[in-house]
């Protein structure tokens, strides 16, 4: 009699617990103050270690400069002669007398333009080079030796031709960055692997289909890669040009302020060359990654 009772007893129990409603476990998260404390971790790995080479290469500059008879001006010198450019960059007294803004903005405008044209056609190209065998033995060649002249080699011509110096600059960026475009998008045709090949066949992809769903998404990292050496190519070659072709930009700025014996404002243009130079590397490569998933190289 116990014993049935004790039996009964466990199947209720085990009806009651099956009817009971199931309350599904939700992994614990971890609070907002130790995610917080983990960004700025990370954060600060990255922006220290710069910080403090900075700080040093700053200090060790300020004493080597400060001496008599030194040639180039400390930072404190640097800063207090470049004071009102540093907090007026938007000043406009017309001509070329403008704020470094402007100088920028002029330089980033044919950048932009002329980079534009060289990313078209340079895509272009080296889809054509790395797909057809042909087009390789012929052009590859041709590219190999006009990518070794030198970018200011390239600014005669184009002002013999152009007759002007604002598309004269726009034609040396275009022939300056289009090479390391046509090659790695080339390379990274080429290196399309064959089993992506047979599946377009199989599926029975017409050509534009095969461009657009296997070509480009396979070479986008090689492709990238030659944006991005495109872009700091591109930054290069028009400080140089604006040095000779004269107007409004940062490199007639840096070789005006050279004619005038202004060191202090030399010094403070090649420091906003560089940072702008870094930003768009960034963009290009954070664009980069952003298409390719992850996969170009950051």
């Amino acid at each position: 009699m116990n014993m049935t009772a004790t039996k009964i007893e466990i199947e209720a129990a085990t009806t009651a617990a099956s009817a009971a409603p199931v309350v599904a476990m939700t992994p614990k998260r971890p609070p907002r103050s130790e995610a917080y404390a983990r960004m700025a971790r990370e954060t600060a790995v990255r922006v220290i270690p710069p910080l403090v080479v900075i700080a040093l290469l700053t200090l060790v500059w300020e004493l080597v400069c400060r001496r008599a008879g030194s040639a180039l001006p400390p930072p404190s010198k640097v800063f207090k002669d470049t004071k009102e450019l540093i907090l007026d960059p938007f000043f406009d007294h017309g001509g070329i007398d403008k704020g470094l803004f402007w100088h920028l903005s002029a330089s980033l405008q044919r950048v932009a333009f002329g980079y534009s044209l060289s990313a078209i056609a340079g895509i272009a190209l080296g889809v054509l080079v790395g797909q057809s065998v042909w087009a390789m033995r012929g052009l590859d060649p041709l590219f190999q030796v006009l990518r070794t002249i030198p970018p200011l080699a390239w600014l005669p011509l184009s002002l013999a031709a152009f007759r002007d110096g604002q598309p004269s600059a726009i034609f040396v960026i275009f022939i300056t960055s289009i090479w390391p475009i046509i090659i790695n998008t080339a390379v990274g045709i080429r290196n399309i692997p064959q089993d992506y090949r047979n599946v377009a066949a199989v599926v029975q992809l017409n050509p534009l289909e095969f461009f657009a769903k296997i070509m480009i998404p396979a070479a986008a990292p090689y492709i990238f890669t030659g944006l991005r050496i495109g872009i700091g190519l591109s930054w290069l070659a028009i400080v140089a040009a604006e040095m000779l072709i004269g107007g409004v930009g940062i490199g007639f700025f840096i070789w005006d302020a050279w004619n005038s014996s202004h060191i202090s404002e030399i010094i403070l243009a090649l420091f906003y060359v560089g940072i702008v130079g870094f930003v768009l590397d960034r963009l290009i490569a954070g664009l980069g990654k952003f298409v390719t998933r992850g996969t170009a190289q950051n």
